[in-house]
């Protein structure tokens, strides 16, 4: 039988063996949190060290944004076509994109014909316009055409149909297509004054436009708005009369008299001006009081 003294022994080497298992737990544990201490700092690194790298400490990220392109333009190879003409092209950016744009036709047939470009609607054709024009691309060139449709065709400086600048770009603002049984009050979808381009082939717009002297309503509409007359309506009127002959390929459709644009320009930007009240109506002067008599 085991003496007292063995007893104590046994029990104070159990006691100091918890001791040290408590010890070994607690250091476990300190490195389990040192080593995930660690490992988050280094995460932390890495996340900051990314953002920085992609610019997300920059002072102001919109600067570094690039700016997306307004309009596209496509070459056109003037090799295969003689009556193309290089004039550069027009920016793609920063391109103005609502609000008008005055444009201004001076013909020798009356007074100049003023014009409003849709910079919502068609902002690519007004950029065109303005390129062109700021070219004198337009000067001293003929109308070659009076459409079937109603319209007067300008804006070819080889008054073959098929001139123009070396680039071209897409429909923008085509009328939809009209309901099969439109009501009764539904305008046309080129109503008499409307400015509109026309393409060589279709969707390949370049510098041709059409301004129309009456209404016309296509069951499938191809033209793209850009535009109505603000002034001068009756000048395209009067040419829209004029006798048409022979264009050389058996359409009777140029005009006899030739109508020269004499200069094309365009103004710069406008925004719809802000109507500003009317002052108010001023109040009539008080009738001055009645001072008693002395009497």
């Amino acid at each position: 039988m085991a003496s007292s003294r063995d007893r104590q022994r046994k029990l104070a080497r159990e006691k100091l063996d918890r001791q040290m298992a408590r010890r070994a737990a607690r250091a476990k544990r300190r490195r389990q949190i040192q080593a995930g201490v660690g490992a988050s700092v280094v995460l932390a690194l890495v996340v900051v060290g990314s953002v920085w790298a992609l610019g997300g400490f920059d002072r102001d990220p919109e600067e570094n944004r690039a700016e997306p392109d307004v309009c596209a333009w496509t070459p056109q190879n003037a090799e295969g076509n003689g009556d193309l003409k290089d004039v550069g092209t027009p920016p793609t950016k920063g391109l103005p994109t609502s609000g008008t744009r005055p444009m201004t036709v001076t013909t020798n047939q009356g007074a100049p014909i003023t014009v409003e470009l849709d910079l919502a609607g068609a902002p690519c054709a007004a950029a065109s316009i303005a390129h062109l024009a700021g070219r004198s691309f337009y000067d001293n060139t003929k109308c070659h055409e009076i459409t079937a449709e109603g319209a007067l065709r300008c804006g070819d400086p080889s008054g073959s149909g098929l001139g123009g600048p070396t680039y071209s770009f897409y429909d923008e603002n085509v009328p939809d297509t009209p309901s099969p049984s439109p009501a009764a009050d539904q305008p046309p979808a080129y109503p008499k004054g409307t400015v509109a381009m026309i393409a060589s082939p279709p969707g390949a717009n370049s510098s041709q436009f059409l301004i129309f002297f009456k209404d016309f309503d296509p069951t499938e509409p191809a033209y793209s708005v850009i535009g109505k007359v603000t002034g001068g309506l009756d000048v395209v009127e009067k040419v829209g009369a004029l006798e048409t002959v022979d264009n050389g390929s058996g359409a009777k459709v140029k005009p006899k008299t030739d109508v020269v644009i004499q200069s094309l320009t365009v103004g710069e930007p406008a925004t719809t001006p802000a109507v500003t009240p009317a002052p108010a109506p001023s109040s009539p002067a008080a009738a001055p009081s009645a001072t008693p008599s002395d009497g």
